[in-house]
């Protein structure tokens, strides 16, 4: 059995709070994210998202990086859930 570490980490009490609500939601935990985390990074060998500061051209638009790729987000992105679940096959 491998040996176990604890990390530790310094975040906003209210911002702890609000994650671990979300990801209790989600029916895990925020250390369960993180394991996932660090295992998604490992197999991307790197971040498992694409961080941005801005992107050429799109100065006034939010930007979400998944993995290799980018995605701009509508300012309505509620707009777009049908589309979305649509995608999903959930329509």
């Amino acid at each position: 059995m491998a040996k176990e570490a604890t990390l530790q980490v310094k975040m906003d009490s209210e911002l702890k709070e609000q994650v671990e609500l979300l990801y209790k939601q989600m029916g895990t935990s925020f250390a369960e994210a993180v394991r996932i985390f660090a295992r998604q990074s490992i197999e991307e060998k790197g971040m498992p998202f694409t961080m941005h500061l801005s992107a050429s051209g799109h100065e006034d638009k939010r930007i979400l990086g998944i993995a290799n790729g980018q995605y701009t987000i509508p300012d309505d992105i509620d707009g777009s859930n049908d589309e979305i679940l649509e995608m999903f096959g959930v329509k």
